[in-house]
Formats: structure tokens, C-alpha cells, sequence
């Protein structure tokens, strides 16, 4: 919607809101995250510093698989033992006995055949002597008993580290759950749902498979190339030099695709956040996506950043899965390298057959590993990426902490005093100036005005769901800030327009007001708030199970349970923030006598736009752009004349408009049944009860009134 066609409403809202990343209708809202290249190194380094409260069995680890992969490197060494020891039986039984090793050498020479005279110079062979299946078959032994002992070592290894890793996730998972809890409410209104919820899971569950995927076998795979590098200059270091141009080109290449993939993989996970927050809240206002037809749209809109995703997704894949083929044509590349010399120096004599045997393998065992890291680049990205995106929670400006030694009411009355309070949501947009307000214990406190006069932030202040830019508010004498938030708001009932019932049965969401109440006091709290009249028409009564969104009862039962829920609480404190927007009439006149009793020998404040609620009330609070402008009782401010009693004439004046619509020629009575006192409003009837009258207001009074938040 363009800044020109924006309601009075919406461009209040905006002002009190100050600038956000989401807007629009709920099931339209999309996360913008702020644009941030991966920063791999030092998320790298933060993620690994987790392990560090497990740096004992990280040791144990490190150590198995140190001895793992030194028993394992050495397993080929040994094993082209055995391939000589076969060559040179073969060797031997083609020779007539009785001669030396010596001479079958000097007669070769002495034949012209120095080529095979040079080969055999560097056998052990024993002339008439066949292969030595014994000695054969203790080195196979030997090499067996290695091999079983390094895949056990490697086992363990793999068994502690996946304890590590499971428990560091436990322990990130709980350290951001404690985060939320104490990011301040500013935080959630600039970021969507759906957005938070796929940091918190998608994200960390990214987290914990990249490192279950990727840190053990890194390892290994490190270690390994260090260990056969090692070995492989123990046997030939030309050929050991050979091998070592593949680690250059090994670097170049992942460095090179790397660089381009990350991106991606930031880009990736983005979009997956925004479309979480898409489909979270498409489906939780699937309701009113239908009532105005916008299906199609919001189809668009999540194919839109579908593609997105799948771009992303398709480009990070596709571009870090190009390593394994390149790094497996360098491997290959290496091995024939490997191959051709290692041959030639077996012809010349300078090498044993084993040991080139052996070498070929450490070739393979060499690039491997080599191969497996660069493959593996495309899951650390995308597990570092995600960790990131959790950093970034971790990172957020915490609220102001409890102060070190916090007061305590003893004796809790509910006497609230606003001292010169100042609050902006943005600095430049200032809402409530110098605002002085005193409220006796036991008195109910009405607030009413425009949407966007500061209602709602009024008693959101009260919460300490936002801090003071200036003054103070006291509760009992005590400064709030002096409170643990905990402390205040366990003394404060909160009833809200929005109701929020969780998965669980009807009697586990009143008991939640009070953790420990007894079913007699829930049921009675039930009974006080008219919850057991229809509670007992529900197939399963008390212990009927509410679904995640509670819609298996209406609205108005929904907003039932909730003011349940505050009874049982027994707050010093209560807040009622249009409580019973969502009853009928007949029930609100029950709840209203509920509310009553409720509301008894306590403070109460009550947001209200059915001015006929809150008629009630000891004092009425008027606010206009976050300012007082009047305060006193229903009676009294109807006799002032002033936006009070504007607003009263406006909420009735359509309904008595649409009467006289109807009535027509009919001759119906144009009074509204069951507001006797509105009889004339808008010509200057009398007030209520013989009262001043009630001055038309100025110009057109709109239908709906501008009294609905």
C-alpha cells in the first residue's frame, strides 16, 4: 500500500513502531534480513570454541585417532612385505638350486641383460626356493590384527565425538532458548515468526549434521595425509615430491569454487528463514487469507521466494559439488604420475616392488583424503552459514538486566504512579511526554482513545515490556526497575485482545495462571468466568484438548479461558486489554459481573472501546497521541463535553443511524434498545440520568467510530 492511500490508522500504528523489516497483512510478511557475507574463519573458530567445555574427551579423541591413523598408514608398508616376499618366491623357484643370489646377477650382466640383472639386485630371493607361504601369511596376520585394531580405535573415537557433538548442540539449543527469553519485546517485533523459528531449528539442526558429517572425518582425513606424507618420504621422497604437487592444486581449486559457493549458501539459508516465515504465516491467518480472496497472491509470493530458495540452493550445490570431480581428476592424474616413475625405478633397481606397490596405495590414501576435505567444503559452509545466522541471536542487545540487589513488596496493594514518564519507540518520533498519572489501590482505571494514542504502550510500560526514556512508574512506592521483572510481573494479571492458549487440555491452560492449583480452585475460577457453562458441552469436558491454534472452540470461548486463567492468577494487579472484544453481548454482560468480582480489591486497568464496558469505572483516562488530554468518571466527562463525549456520541451515533435506516416509514423508534441515555445524541439530548447533555460532535461521525484499535 503506497503512503498516500495509508489510513490514519496504519500511519498512527507506523509512527508508534517506528521503522521495521515486515509490514502488510500478517499472511504477506517476509523476513529481510540484513545483507552479511559469510565470515568463515572466525565463525569457523567460535563454532569449534564451543567444544571446549568437552576439551577432555575431545582429547581422548584426538589421541585414538592419532593411534587409528598411524596404525592404519602403516598397514601398506607392511603389506608390501608380503608382495615381495611373493615375488621373490616366484623368483626363486624359476632359478636352479645351489647357486647365490650373486651369481645369477653377474650372469645376467655377463648375458647383456642388465635391465632384469638391476630388477632382481633389489629382490631378496633365494635361488631354487619357492614363495614362503608362512612368512606370507604372518605378515597378512599382522596387517589384519592392524587394520581391526585402527577401525576399533576409530570407532570409539567416532562414538565420544558424537557424544561431544550431541551435547554441544543440547547446550546451544538451551543457551538460545535462554536467549529469547531474555531478548527485549523490540527485538520480536522486528522479526517475524517464522524467521525465528527457522534459526532456532532449521539452523541449528544444519549446524549439528554439518559438524556430525564433517568434524570427525576432517580429521581422520588430516591426520591420515599428514601420516602417509610422512611415510611416503620414508620410502622415496622424488616420488613423496611427486605426490605433493596435488596439494597446491587441491588448495587453488576449493579456494577458487569456495569463494563462489558461500554466498550462495548465506543466500540459501536466508531465503529458507523467509519462506518459514511465509508459509508460518500464510497458514496461521489462513483464515483471513480466503475472507479477502488472496490466495493467489500469497501463491505468488511463496513461489516468488521459492525460486529464490531453489536458486540459491541449486547455484551453492552444484558449484561446491564441482571439487569431487576436479580433485578426483588430480588424484588421478598423481596416481599415473606415481605409477610410471615408481615403475621405472622398480626396472632400475632402486626400488622394491613392494614398496612401489605400497607407495601406489599411500598415492590413493594421500589424495583421498585430500578429496574428502574439498567435498566436505560445501557442508561447512552451509553448517557455518547457519551457525552464523544463530550468532547473530546470541549477539542481540540483551534487555536491561535485574539490578544486582532487588526490592521486594511485602504487603502488595496495586497503588501505580507515573512520574514524568517520557517513551518513544524511535528517538525521533517521541510518544508519551511527561506523563503524570497516580492510581490509588483498588481503583479500575479505563483507558480509551484513538488507535495510536499510546493505550496499549501504557500498561506495556507497566510490564516493563519496554524501558523508560525518562521518569519513573512505582508500584506500591517501589521504582519497577528496582523489581526483578519476575517479581513485578508475577504480581500482574494480563488479559489480552489476542488470545494465546497453548497444546494441552482446557484445564491445563486455566491451571497456567497459577502453577500448583488445585483442580477445586481451577474449576471454581472456571464457574466464576462462565468457562464451565460450555466447557461441559465438550465431549471430554475439563480435559478436552486444545490443538495448537485452539480451534476446535470459538473466539469467544478462547477469550473465556484466557480471563480464567487471570482469575486463578489472583493478581495485585490486573490489566485488561479489550478482554471481551471477542463474546457475544449476552456473555460480556456475565463476564462483565465476572470482571466485577475480578477486579474487587485490586487495581485494574482496562482498555476499552466499547465505551459502554467501561462505564464503571472509577476513572476514565482519554489519550490522544500518547497525552492525558482528559481523565475523570463516565458522568463527568460526558458533562465536559469534550473528546470523551465525542467519542461516546460517535460509537452509538452509527448504530442509531442504521435503526432509523431500517425503520424508514415504518415509524420505528429511532432510540437504539437498551440505551435509553443515546436517545437524540448528536442534536444535544440529555445525559444519562438527568445529566448535562451530550453535544453533537463536529462534522460527519463515521459509522464504525474511531474507536476501534
Amino acid at each position: 500500500m503506497s503512503e498516500g492511500v495509508k489510513t490514519t490508522e496504519e500511519k498512527a500504528a507506523e509512527a508508534r513502531r517506528g521503522p521495521a523489516r515486515r509490514g502488510g497483512p500478517p499472511h504477506m510478511t517476509m523476513g529481510q534480513p540484513a545483507e552479511k557475507s559469510l565470515n568463515f574463519g572466525p565463525s569457523a573458530k567460535r563454532l569449534l570454541g564451543r567444544l571446549r567445555p568437552h576439551r577432555v574427551k575431545v582429547a581422548v579423541v584426538l589421541v585414538f585417532a592419532v593411534v587409528s591413523v598411524a596404525l592404519s598408514s602403516i598397514g601398506p608398508k607392511i603389506l608390501g612385505r608380503a608382495t615381495d616376499l611373493l615375488f621373490a618366491g616366484a623368483i626363486g623357484a624359476q632359478l636352479p638350486a645351489g647357486v647365490s643370489k650373486e651369481q645369477v646377477v653377474e650372469g645376467l650382466r655377463a648375458k647383456g641383460q642388465d635391465g632384469f640383472a638391476d630388477l632382481l639386485s633389489n629382490v631378496d630371493f633365494v635361488p631354487g626356493q619357492g614363495i614362503d607361504f608362512d612368512a606370507v601369511g604372518r605378515v597378512l596376520l599382522l596387517v589384519m590384527a592392524l587394520f581391526v585394531a585402527a577401525s576399533l580405535l576409530m570407532w570409539v573415537q567416532g562414538w565420544i565425538l558424537q557424544g561431544v557433538l550431541q551435547q554441544t548442540m543440547y547446550d546451544l539449543r538451551q543457551e538460545v532458548e535462554a536467549k529469547l527469553n531474555r531478548l527485549p519485546l523490540p527485538y520480536f517485533d522486528n522479526q517475524p515468526r517464522g524467521e525465528i523459528l527457522s534459526r532456532v531449528t532449521n539452523d541449528i539442526d544444519n549446524v549439528g549434521q554439518s559438524l556430525q558429517q564433517t568434524l570427525s572425518q576432517l580429521l581422520n582425513s588430516l591426520l591420515t595425509v599428514i601420516a602417509v606424507l610422512g611415510i611416503m618420504f620414508w620410502i622415496s621422497w622424488t616420488l613423496a615430491l611427486i605426490a605433493l604437487v596435488s596439494i597446491p592444486i587441491s588448495i587453488v581449486v576449493t579456494t577458487v569454487i569456495a569463494k563462489r559457493s558461500q554466498k550462495l549458501f548465506v543466500q540459501q539459508w536466508r531465503n529458507t528463514g523467509e519462506l518459514n516465515g511465509i508459509v508460518e504465516e500464510t497458514f496461521t491467518g489462513h483464515g483471513l487469507v480466503k475472507v479477502y480472496g488472496r490466495q493467489k497472491e500469497t501463491a505468488a509470493n511463496f513461489k516468488v521466494k521459492n525460486d529464490e530458495l531453489f536458486d540459491a540452493a541449486f547455484g551453492a550445490q552444484f558449484i561446491s559439488g564441482i571439487i569431487m570431480p576436479v580433485m578426483m581428476f588430480v588424484g588421478n592424474l598423481n596416481y599415473v604420475a606415481i605409477a610410471v616413475v615408481g615403475g621405472l625405478r622398480v626396472a632400475s633397481g632402486t626400488m622394491s616392488l613392494g614398496d612401489v606397490q605400497a607407495f601406489i596405495q599411500y598415492s590413493r590414501q594421500f589424495t583421498q583424503p585430500l578429496t574428502q576435505v574439498a567435498s566436505m567444503a560445501n557442508v561447512l559452509q552451509s553448517g557455518v552459514a547457519s551457525a552464523e545466522r544463530v550468532f547473530e541471536v546470541l549477539d542481540a542487545s540483551e534487555q536491561q538486566a535485574d539490578v544486582a540487589e532487588p526490592a521486594r513488596i511485602v504487603d502488595p496493594h496495586g497503588a501505580v504512579a507515573f512520574e514524568d514518564v517520557s517513551f518513544s519507540y524511535t528517538p525521533d518520533k517521541p510518544l508519551i511526554e511527561d506523563l503524570d498519572l497516580s492510581v490509588r489501590p483498588g481503583q479500575t482505571v479505563a483507558i480509551v482513545g484513538p488507535t495510536g494514542a499510546g493505550k496499549t504502550t501504557l500498561v506495556n510500560l507497566i510490564m516493563r515490556f519496554y524501558e523508560l526514556d525518562g521518569g519513573r512508574i512505582t508500584l506500591d512506592g517501589i521504582d519497577i526497575r528496582d523489581l526483578t521483572r519476575h517479581d513485578l510481573r508475577s504480581r500482574i494479571g494480563m488479559v489480552l485482545q489476542d488470545t494465546w492458549l497453548f497444546g494441552g487440555t482446557i484445564r491445563d491452560n486455566i491451571a497456567y495462571g497459577r502453577p500448583g492449583a488445585s483442580d477445586e480452585e481451577v474449576i471454581a475460577a472456571a464457574k466464576a468466568t462462565y468457562v464451565d457453562r460450555f466447557v461441559h458441552s465438550l465431549p471430554d469436558g475439563y480435559d478436552t484438548v486444545l490443538d495448537d491454534e485452539a480451534s476446535n472452540i470459538s473466539a469467544g470461548e478462547k477469550q473465556l479461558v484466557t480471563i480464567a486463567r487471570a482469575f486463578l492468577s489472583d493478581p495485585a494487579l490486573l490489566i485488561l486489554d479489550e478482554a471481551t472484544s471477542s463474546v457475544d453481548t449476552r456473555t460480556e454482560l456475565l463476564v462483565q459481573h465476572a470482571m466485577a468480582a475480578l477486579r474487587s480489591d485490586r487495581t485494574s486497568f482496562v482498555i476499552a472501546h466499547r465505551l459502554s464496558t467501561i462505564r464503571d469505572a472509577d476513572l476514565i483516562l482519554v489519550m490522544e497521541d500518547g497525552r492525558i488530554v482528559e481523565k475523570g468518571s463516565h458522568t463527568e466527562l460526558l458533562a465536559t463535553g469534550g473528546a470523551y463525549a465525542t467519542l461516546y456520541a460517535a460509537q452509538f451515533a452509527g448504530a442509531a443511524a442504521d435503526l432509523d435506516d431500517s425503520a424508514g416509514a415504518a415509524g420505528a423508534p429511532s432510540v437504539p434498545d437498551g440505551i435509553p441515555e443515546m436517545a437524540g445524541v448528536g442534536a444535544g439530548a440529555p445525559g444519562p440520568a438527568g445529566g448535562p447533555g451530550v453535544p453533537a460532535p463536529d462534522g460527519v461521525v463515521p459509522a464504525d467510530g474511531s474507536a476501534t484499535d
